[in-house]
């Protein structure tokens, strides 16, 4: 899980530093956004490029499906946040997978594009994690059926592990193999590693603000409620000193301002990305600070962990302690030395790699 800055905020640190070429209000930002779009367009007509929606879990849902081969093994990608959809940021990383797998993200419910098909307040009282589960097994079910598939690879990112291990348990008829990228096994866990990280970094830099900020809500998560706005202070600073992107101290403009660029995203897309953070978590926060993974020992299909080195977003060690005792038909970890929570994005060469020695043999025949 991470969080969006407000709209607000990321317009004002991005204003000084956006070309206007970035601007996808001016005729360079148009002309900049049909580069990419043209750049990412799959034209062999053995491909697949469709985005649409489909009715899931009795709302409309935005999926998007792209990949070079339709004979290629399909991956269903589960964003993190919540609400921090993947596909306004495709653009970034993804082109080199759709070489060997056909690649699905979607929109969940109450984030990016489908917040905007509907954000009444019956889908409010909808967001729990169940939902989430139950929206990805129809997901995959939609699925097997459009691409003709009888299996998927099932691969997620932070807040978007959850919803799958639990589909992965439930469904493992549905799936290939499961493939975690900042892979959240315990809340509370992450919560101590990270803040402890960043007090420990604070120290070494002799960073005295941000020594006074983190020893002001310690101890950390204690006893008291995980609330919003004490994730948000306990992660100010270990994302500071890299937790986030490895060896950056920031990541507003490269992954937040993504969607600038993105030929998926309109103006009206790009600021219901904010609305859907705020729109889900309170909702989800009680529900998501009890999660806890750690007496799964059994694992129904193969798993692979991708583990960034510096991840204190999602620390990997109770990912790394977890796959050690886990019993699956195969497991593997696969370490991210130049990582942190982003690993596609930081490392997306390697990612491609990984994902070819350890998870494609799993789907071919």
């Amino acid at each position: 899980m991470f969080f969006r800055p407000t709209l607000a905020a990321l317009v004002l640190s991005c204003a000084t530093t956006l070309a206007s070429a970035q601007d996808p209000t001016s005729d360079d930002g148009a002309r900049a956004r049909a580069v990419v779009e043209d750049l990412v367009r799959i034209p062999n007509p053995a491909g697949v490029q469709d985005t649409y929606t489909a009715r899931i879990g009795g709302i409309d849902q935005w999926i998007s499906i792209r990949g070079q081969d339709r004979a290629n093994p399909v991956i269903l990608f589960v964003h993190g946040g919540p609400a921090t959809p993947t596909l306004p940021s495709l653009w970034q990383f993804q082109r080199p997978l759709e070489e060997y797998f056909t690649m699905v993200n979607y929109d969940q419910r109450g984030a990016g594009k489908t917040y905007l098909e509907d954000h009444s307040d019956a889908v409010a009282d909808s967001l729990r994690i169940q939902t989430y589960v139950d929206d990805l097994v129809a997901i995959a079910e939609h699925l097997r059926t459009k691409l003709g598939k009888d299996k998927l690879i099932l691969m997620a990112h932070s807040w978007g592990t959850i919803p799958s291990m639990r589909a992965a348990l439930a469904r493992p008829d549905l799936f290939h193999a499961y493939v975690g990228i900042g892979q959240v096994i315990n809340v509370r866990d992450n919560e101590r590693i990270s803040i402890e990280y960043g007090l420990a970094q604070a120290r070494k830099h002799g960073n005295a603000q941000a020594i006074a900020e983190i020893e002001s809500i310690l101890p950390y998560p204690g006893d008291r409620p995980i609330t919003r706005e004490r994730i948000v202070a306990a992660r100010k600073w270990p994302q500071h000193y890299g937790g986030m992107a490895a060896f950056r101290d920031e990541t507003n403009l490269w992954f937040f301002g993504a969607a600038r660029l993105s030929p998926d995203y309109g103006a009206e897309d790009r600021a219901a990305l904010n609305a859907g953070s705020l729109f889900t978590l309170d909702r989800l926060l009680d529900e998501y600070v009890q999660v806890d993974f750690k007496p799964v020992r059994e694992f129904p299909i193969p798993v692979v962990m991708f583990m960034g080195r510096h991840d204190y977003t999602t620390p990997s060690q109770p990912t790394e302690q977890w796959l050690q005792r886990v019993d699956a038909p195969s497991r593997h970890g696969v370490w991210f030395e130049r990582s942190a929570h982003m690993i596609p994005w930081e490392e997306p060469g390697k990612t491609l790699v990984s994902l070819l020695e350890y998870v494609r043999p799993l789907a071919v025949d």
